[in-house]
């Protein structure tokens, strides 16, 4: 993906811890390892923005001109699923327990950062592989301490210790932000890893409860909650801010769609999707997994822009 322009950078938003105990009414015990299930275990409180439900909520005035702004016949594309180039396709993530070693990171934007340590085990997944040269996303779930830990740019240096661009760390249970202007290792200062469509929600839970996340190519230079950072220069009020939501229309219909499309579908028109990178456009991204049908996913490139509108948007932030 195209990231985000350096001197804009910042890191990003944090919420607070929640115990193994008391995520039980949320959900079972998650399992470790690469890709795990969360166990019906859902992300952040249900206030917090990325569950809140958006079915109903009015459209934004220039929802038209904006979509046009990204391209309203361009196609939804699932930017995961099994193997892409070599490497798993998606960006992947991990779940380790709360004793889990911690490694030292050494910050490109150490003032921008959260200093750690990480816990990161020998063998992390990096998005687009060990040998990438994209964004090099690491994301760690602490199951015991419910945590969430993030990377961009990661790169081990030996000895157990990584270099990394940005950093951010996020507890899992209030809605806590950080300060104003700030990004994450996303550019729009979000966490990665709510966003992602995951292999257990569609195919265990049978259903998607929280916003995902999507890129486009051109963002203007403004954010909108729950976004705290933009990146771009171009003040051009027809593109879409970091943070604009979007979601399917209510009367697309989905029933021709595969069973896992549908899954996604329908979370796309209850919870929508937020715009928190720059990328391709209508990329919709997800989490890498071998079991993934890839053609039931292709199917997901029937949606058009000009299917989806904006939620109505509060005041955005343009410095």
């Amino acid at each position: 993906m195209t990231r985000r322009e350096l001197p804009l950078r910042a890191a990003l938003g944090c919420c607070t811890a929640l115990t193994l105990g008391a995520a039980a009414t949320q959900g079972g015990v998650p399992d470790l390892g690469p890709g795990a299930s969360l166990r019906g275990r859902r992300l952040f409180p249900a206030d917090s923005p990325w569950n809140t439900e958006v079915a109903s909520a009015p459209v934004d005035p220039r929802s038209d001109v904006l979509i046009r702004g990204i391209g309203a016949e361009k196609p939804l594309h699932p930017d995961f699923g099994t193997v892409y180039n070599s490497a798993p396709s998606g960006i992947p993530y991990i779940v380790v327990p709360g004793n889990q070693p911690r490694a030292q990171v050494r910050f490109e934007y150490a003032d921008e950062s959260d200093p750690g340590p990480y816990p990161i085990p020998p063998g992390a997944p990096v998005e687009g592989g060990p040998l990438a040269r994209g964004d090099r996303h690491i994301l760690v779930i602490d199951r015991d301490n419910w945590k969430l830990y993030e990377l961009f740019s990661a790169y081990p240096e030996g000895g157990g210790r990584w270099r990394a661009g940005s950093g951010a760390i996020f507890d899992l249970a209030t809605n806590r932000q950080r300060p104003a202007g700030w990004t994450s290792a996303d550019a729009a200062g979000l966490p990665i890893f709510p966003g992602l469509v995951r292999y257990d929600e569609v195919m265990e839970l049978g259903e998607i409860r929280h916003a995902l996340r999507f890129t486009v190519r051109r963002t203007r230079r403004a954010y909108i909650a729950p976004a705290r950072h933009f990146a771009s220069r171009d003040a051009n009020p027809d593109l879409p801010p970091m943070g604009m939501r979007v979601r399917l229309k209510a009367d697309y219909p989905i029933s021709g769609f595969p069973k896992p499309a549908q899954i996604i579908l329908r979370g796309l028109q209850r919870y929508g999707m937020i715009l928190a990178d720059n990328g391709s456009d209508w990329f919709l991204s997800g989490a890498p997994d071998m079991r993934w049908n890839d053609d039931a996913l292709n199917t997901l490139k029937r949606v058009r822009g000009r299917d989806f509108e904006v939620v109505k948007m509060g005041e955005a932030t343009t410095r």
